[in-house]
């Protein structure tokens, strides 16, 4: 734990101490469940502890004594349009956490939680079920994050790095990415790019971003009529497509903020006479297991999820047992194929 940490938490527990009229032993084997401490004093000073927003770090005491070697990993959701587990992006995700949690002899314990209630999580860590918190995307609830980060709850996020942040996040450059898969379909002479994607996400706007670099980069007017709002979620990209589609605005490329967009927009487009690539070409975002396999095999900007899960668990072990860790960004890059092959 850093020595700023180490020192405010003796601050607090004095202040609990001399709050709850007892020595500062007394209040430190309180906290740590001790049953030399009566259950009155006990419950009194966690009310104290609670009010002053401290937290025993359970998490690196546990590690010391071996007594718990779980991490939660939190896949947030929201209730209007549901991101499924099945989602290819958190399939592979999980999988390699579960990997690299395994290589460290850790259990994984997995939990869904209303994104709008992410402080829920602390939960998990105040409970004594997990060590430390792994939650996969930032859901718009940065503030919420930082106020967990003040609690000094261990968990890392992946997720874009965001000003002011408190937290420790792991994510791919997202900003280069959407600058990678634009200035592509630029440099194809396309000349009317659609970016599909939700910009109140974190990660889709900095991917937006991107894209907007990618037009000033290269001269290009940006067209508002060429943003297409869409979730992360299957049936709301057919449904946005089919509405794009149905405006009749001339486009002739496509960026979507995920693979699982690009693929069932490509579907839509398909069904309504459309080919891809001579029509439209489309990048996606990912380079998830299905995106070589679409129909046609889909041009994306790769995030390695090998790196990606052992970027995470090696962060939140750093947590853990320091208290804070750097956020990370790691490198994206294009992977070409048919989608844009013209």
């Amino acid at each position: 734990m850093a020595k700023s940490d180490a020192e405010n938490r003796k601050i607090q527990m004095a202040d609990i101490a001399r709050l709850a009229g007892v020595s500062i032993s007394t209040v430190s084997r309180a906290l740590s469940g001790s049953t030399l401490i009566n259950e009155e004093t006990r419950q009194r000073i966690a009310e104290l502890a609670k009010s002053l927003s401290y937290t025993v770090n359970l998490g690196a005491k546990n590690l010391r004594s071996g007594e718990n070697r779980t991490v939660g990993v939190v896949i947030p959701y929201l209730s209007d349009h549901r991101q499924h587990v099945t989602d290819p992006f958190f399939l592979a995700m999980l999988g390699s956490l579960a990997d690299h949690l395994t290589d460290q002899n850790f259990d994984l314990l997995f939990s869904r939680i209303d994104a709008r209630d992410i402080q829920n999580v602390a939960a998990l860590y105040d409970s004594g079920r997990v060590c430390g918190i792994i939650i996969i995307g930032q859901w718009s609830q940065h503030d919420s994050l930082n106020q967990l980060a003040r609690r000094q709850i261990p968990f890392v996020v992946w997720g874009g790095q965001l000003p002011q942040q408190m937290y420790c996040s792991v994510g791919s450059d997202n900003y280069n990415g959407g600058l990678l898969a634009t200035t592509h379909l630029l440099q194809l002479g396309k000349q009317r790019v659609v970016f599909m994607g939700d910009r109140d996400a974190t990660e889709a706007q900095q991917r937006y971003q991107g894209y907007v670099a990618a037009h000033a980069q290269m001269g290009k007017v940006l067209d508002p009529d060429l943003y297409l709002s869409c979730p992360f979620t299957e049936p709301e990209a057919q449904v946005a497509m089919a509405g794009f589609l149905a405006k009749g605005i001339a486009f002739d490329a496509l960026f979507a903020a995920s693979d699982l967009i690009a693929i069932h927009a490509m579907g839509v487009m398909r069904a309504q006479g459309l080919q891809v690539p001579q029509d439209v070409c489309v990048v996606g975002y990912d380079d998830v297991g299905m995106a070589a396999h679409s129909f046609p095999p889909l041009t994306t900007v790769s995030q390695p999820m090998d790196l990606a899960g052992e970027a995470l668990v090696s962060s939140l072990l750093t947590v853990i047992r320091q208290g804070h860790a750097d956020s990370r960004m790691i490198t994206t890059a294009l992977v070409e194929r048919d989608s844009t092959r013209i």
